[in-house]
């Protein structure tokens, strides 16, 4: 590429002598390679239309390195911060709705084979929204879900509402089934998704959580009516947008009383979806005032007493029978105990007679969202620290030398305590009894 071509000197350069064919060739060189670095600087900025490529940062220049010359204390510090970022929030004791139903709207437009996220948003939203199936189904167990595309001006049903994580995770996992293509429609998926859960009794939450990456959406009609009708049926719409915030779903959101977030980068994604997670504060509906002297200050009335029922798990050596809901012959299975019809899985609502139908030890691991763990307090200095050198839980020794980059909420000596029990943890098991057992070790509660 630095060779000079003939075209670059001028005819009448031959004409001169050797000395100054030399000197002609050097010129045109330099004007050739002078031409090239400006076509290069006026290339540049159109080799770099994407977002990714010009956001480029040196990470690796903050990493600093400790006093033996390690790393590992730096990372385990990053990883510290990230975790107890979520355990800092108030764990205030509030009525939620443990009883959930979801439906996810995917867009799957042509604006999702935009690059501004590594290496699609397509590719990025697909494998966030398998984490965050399995996260929503491990934090409320009582919960359902259902998925639904938006593509060529419709919406598209792409798995049916299922209590089972892998029934789910396999319709979204086949991604050249969700190829995106044409433009969203809001109002089709909504209504799509608003019709599907019309059935549902009072005392379980109707939510929609949409990934929203287009800046345009194909309605047939008036998207403000099926606004109001979202609103009449108590339906709550969240959107995490991937493009930019856009004035209907922002009211979308603010109506219904839903979250609205724009994705920054990849991490920001993934927190507004990981914020969803947890159930949503049970709004309080007045009861009227012919319900019962005394009863006036009482809120939904529909939530007082509901009926659930606890199914017999058939042992795989059974007998192959028809099941309920698929009609397919299967062994295992659980029976009805109102109508004793089998089904595949729980929690679910009978095909037959409608009995909501759930497994105990769900039922128990869905009362964590209603009297969490108190956050535990870390521990600011050697002055305050008890009697014993190691974590109550794990027996993994504390650190004996405080660490100098501290950020707010973390324990500079990596202790955290309890305030009922005053035992101290590290900070790994303060993020596994928080997240997976939801009881303190220490005093049980």
């Amino acid at each position: 590429m630095n060779a000079v071509s003939d075209s670059d000197i001028s005819i009448s350069d031959y004409e001169e002598t050797e000395a100054g064919v030399s000197r002609s060739k050097a010129k045109g060189k330099g004007k050739a390679t002078d031409k090239r670095k400006k076509d290069k600087a006026k290339r540049k900025p159109k080799d770099q239309a994407y977002t990714w490529e010009a956001n480029f940062t040196r990470s690796w220049e903050t990493v600093q390195e400790d006093e033996g010359g390690s790393l590992q204390g730096v990372m385990n510090d990053w990883m510290t911060r990230g975790r107890r970022k979520r355990l800092l929030e108030p764990q205030n004791a509030i009525r939620r709705t443990i009883i959930r139903h979801m439906v996810l709207l995917i867009d799957l437009s042509s604006s999702m084979m935009d690059r501004d996220m590594r290496p699609t948003r397509f590719a990025v939203t697909l494998q966030y929204a398998r984490e965050f199936v399995l996260e929503w189904f491990d934090q409320n167990p009582l919960g359902q879900m259902a998925v639904v595309g938006m593509r060529a001006g419709v919406g598209e049903r792409i798995c049916d509402m299922s209590g089972n994580p892998q029934d789910v995770l396999k319709s979204i996992s086949d991604r050249h089934k969700l190829e995106p293509t044409g433009e969203p429609s809001l109002q089709n998926s909504i209504e799509m998704a608003r019709n599907s859960m019309n059935h549902l009794p009072t005392h379980s939450s109707r939510e929609i959580l949409i990934i929203f990456g287009s800046l345009t959406t194909c309605d047939p009609g008036n998207i403000h009516d099926t606004l109001d009708e979202c609103v009449k049926h108590r339906v709550r719409i969240s959107i995490v947008a991937l493009a930019a915030e856009m004035k209907i779903c922002r009211d979308l959101c603010d109506k219904t009383g839903g979250q609205f977030g724009v994705a920054m980068n990849e991490g920001h994604f993934k927190d507004l979806l990981f914020d969803l997670v947890p159930p949503p504060a049970q709004r309080a509906l007045a009861r009227s005032s012919g319900a019962g002297a005394g009863s006036g200050s009482s809120t939904n009335p529909a939530a007082d007493l509901m009926m659930m029922g606890f199914p017999t798990r058939l042992p795989d050596t059974s007998p192959p029978s028809l099941c309920a809901c698929h009609s397919e012959l299967k062994s295992k299975g659980f029976l009805c105990p109102r109508c004793l019809s089998k089904i595949c899985d729980v929690p679910t609502d009978c095909d037959i007679c409608g009995l909501m139908i759930v497994s105990s030890p769900h039922l128990a691991r869905s009362y964590h969202h209603l009297f969490p763990v108190k956050p535990y307090a870390p521990v600011a200095s050697f002055d305050n620290i008890a009697t014993s050198a190691s974590c109550h839980a794990c027996s993994r020794p504390f650190p004996t030398t405080p660490s100098q980059n501290v950020a707010d909420g973390m324990s500079a000596i990596g202790r955290y305590r309890c305030p009922d029990c005053n035992t101290d943890f590290c900070s790994d098991c303060d993020v596994f009894v928080h997240d997976v057992i939801h009881c303190c070790p220490g005093c049980g509660k």
